[in-house]
C-alpha cells in the first residue's frame, strides 16, 4: 500500500525527465488538502523520428533535431548497472512498491531514477499477477539494461526493441475509463476540400506520351493540402497519443512510398500498384489494431498472461465520391490485403529500425493490462490502492507534449491503369474492453509461473 506521506509534503519538487529537462511543480502545504504536482511547460520531444512543432503540425525530424534531442537524452542518462542491466525473460514490476519509490521521491524533493522513468528497462508486458497477502499487483515480462540509440530513441542494449516508459503507464491506467465508452483511436485524413481541389486539378491534365507526373507534383501538393489528425479518448497532450501519430505516420509513409522499407521483401503499396490493380475510384486505408491470442487467467483470477503477437494491420478500401467526402467499402483491394499482411508479417523487424512501432505495441499491451485491472477489479482482489498512479487523488501529473493536429501535404502519386492513386488514410485502434471481455479464457498453467515471481523482498523490481 502506497505511503500516505506524500499528501502531506510542502516544498518544490523538480523531476527530471528523460530529456534532462527539469518539470517544477508545487507541493501544496497543508495535512487537509492534496498535494499538487504541476508542469510548467509543454514539453516537445521527438518519438519514432517524428516531431510535432508549436503549431501541431507533424513532420519527419530533420536531422538536427535528432541530434538536439538525441543530446538531451544522454546528458540525461546514466547506463544501467548491476542486476537490471542483466537481460531476462521475466522481471517483475510492483505496481504498490513503485507507486511507493514515486512518493518517497515527491516527499523528498529528489528526481525520478532512469529505472523509475524506464520501469527498469521492461520491454514487454506478459504476465499480471495479484498477491493479496502483500497487497500488491504485479507486471511482468522480458528486460534488459537499455541504451539510448543513435535515431534518439531509448531502447534495450541487446534486442533494439523500445522500453515501456512511467507516463504511458500512467496515461494507459488513466484511459480505461474512457476507453470503456470509445475506443482509443488516431485517423489521419485528407479533407474533403484537398479532395475535391486535387480532383479538379487533376481532371484538366493531359497525360500523353512523355508525360512525366513529377512535373506537377508540386501543383498536387498544393490543391491537397495538409491532412488532418483525429484522436479519440486518449488525452491528445500525452505521449500516448504522439505515439499513436508517430506509429500511423510512419506506416503511411511506407505504404505511400515516401519513404523506403528498412527490411527486404517489403515493397510499398505504390509500387506494387503501378502496373495496374488499384480499384478505380477508391483509395485503400490502412490501420493498426491489437492481435492476441488470448487473454489467459487461473481460476481464482490471481494470474494472467498476453499471448499473441499483439498488433496486426488491416486494410480496406474507401469510395472517394465528386464532393471529395470518403466512405468505407467494406471491402480490401488484393494489393493492399497484400501489403497489410506483409506488414504484419515483417512487424518485429520493423521496430528494431523504427522505435514508433514496438512503442505503439508498448501502449497497447498497457492499455490492456490496465483494463484487466480496471474491468477485474484487481485492486479490490489484491487489496492495493493505486490512486496515485491512477489519478483519483491528482497530486501527480504526467508531462505535457505538443498536440499533433495536421499533416504536412506530403503525398505520393502514381498513375496506373485505373487511374491516379494519390494518398492514403491511415489510423490506430485499440479497442481493450472488447478484446478483455471476448479472448479471456481460463488456463491454470499461469498460476505456476505466479508462485515462482512472488517478492522476496522489498525492491519494486526484481528478477
Amino acid at each position: 500500500m502506497i505511503n500516505g506521506q506524500y499528501k502531506k509534503s510542502v516544498g518544490t519538487f523538480a523531476r527530471r525527465l528523460i530529456a534532462g529537462a527539469a518539470l517544477i511543480g508545487c507541493l501544496a502545504a497543508s495535512q487537509a488538502a492534496h498535494a499538487q504536482f504541476g508542469f510548467g511547460f509543454n514539453r516537445i520531444g521527438i518519438v519514432g523520428g517524428v516531431s510535432v512543432d508549436a503549431d501541431g503540425t507533424v513532420r519527419s525530424a530533420s536531422r538536427q533535431e535528432l541530434d538536439g534531442w538525441l543530446s538531451k537524452l544522454r546528458e540525461a542518462s546514466v547506463e544501467p548497472s548491476g542486476e537490471v542491466a542483466d537481460k531476462t525473460e521475466l522481471r517483475m514490476i510492483s505496481l504498490a512498491k513503485l507507486q511507493d519509490e514515486i512518493a518517497r521521491a515527491m516527499a523528498a524533493d529528489q528526481p525520478l531514477s532512469e529505472e523509475v522513468l524506464y520501469l527498469a528497462g521492461l520491454q514487454r508486458v506478459e504476465y499480471v499477477f495479484v498477491y493479496p497477502e502483500q497487497n500488491d499487483i504485479v507486471l511482468a515480462g522480458p528486460a534488459e539494461g537499455w541504451i539510448v540509440r543513435e535515431d534518439a530513441t531509448v531502447v534495450g542494449e541487446s534486442s533494439g526493441r523500445p522500453v515501456l516508459q512511467l507516463e504511458d503507464l500512467i496515461t494507459a491506467l488513466r484511459t480505461t475509463e474512457a476507453a470503456k465508452r470509445q475506443a482509443i483511436s488516431v485517423s489521419i485524413d485528407p479533407t474533403p476540400e484537398g479532395e475535391l481541389r486535387l480532383n479538379r486539378l487533376l481532371s484538366g491534365v493531359r497525360t500523353g506520351p512523355g508525360f512525366n507526373p513529377a512535373s506537377i507534383e508540386p501543383a498536387m501538393r498544393k490543391a491537397f493540402g495538409p491532412q488532418m489528425v483525429k484522436l479519440t479518448t486518449v488525452a491528445t497532450d500525452s505521449r500516448m497519443a504522439q505515439t499513436l501519430v508517430a506509429a500511423d505516420y510512419r506506416m503511411k509513409r511506407l505504404a505511400m512510398n515516401l519513404e523506403k522499407s528498412p527490411v527486404s521483401g517489403m515493397p510499398s503499396y505504390m509500387e506494387m500498384i503501378r502496373h495496374g490493380g488499384a480499384t478505380k475510384g477508391a483509395q485503400p486505408r490502412w490501420w493498426m489494431a491489437c492481435d492476441y491470442d488470448a487473454i489467459l487467467h487461473s481460476e481464482d483470477m490471481l494470474a494472467w498472461k498476453l499471448t499473441g503477437r499483439g498488433i496486426k494491420a488491416l486494410t480496406e478500401d474507401e469510395l472517394v465520391d465528386a464532393s471529395g467526402s470518403r466512405q468505407a467499402s467494406g471491402k480490401a483491394n488484393k494489393l493492399a490485403q497484400r501489403w497489410a499482411d506483409l506488414f504484419t508479417e515483417k512487424f518485429d523487424e520493423l521496430c528494431a529500425h523504427n522505435a514508433a512501432f514496438g512503442d505503439l505495441r508498448n501502449m497497447m499491451d498497457l492499455n490492456i493490462i490496465a483494463t484487466v485491472i480496471r474491468g477485474h477489479q484487481l485492486e479490490k482482489v489484491g487489496q492495493c490502492d493505486l490512486g496515485l498512479l491512477a489519478g483519483r487523488d491528482q497530486t501527480l501529473k504526467t508531462p505535457s507534449w505538443k498536440t499533433p493536429k495536421t499533416i504536412s501535404p506530403e503525398c505520393s502519386f502514381v498513375r496506373g491503369q485505373s487511374g491516379w492513386t494519390i494518398s492514403a488514410s491511415g489510423g490506430v485502434e485499440i479497442n481493450p474492453w472488447k478484446i478483455v471481455s471476448q479472448q479471456t479464457r481460463r488456463d491454470e498453467s499461469v498460476k505456476a509461473i505466479r508462485h515462482k515471481a512472488r517478492a522476496d523482498g522489498s525492491q519494486w523490481w526484481w528478477n
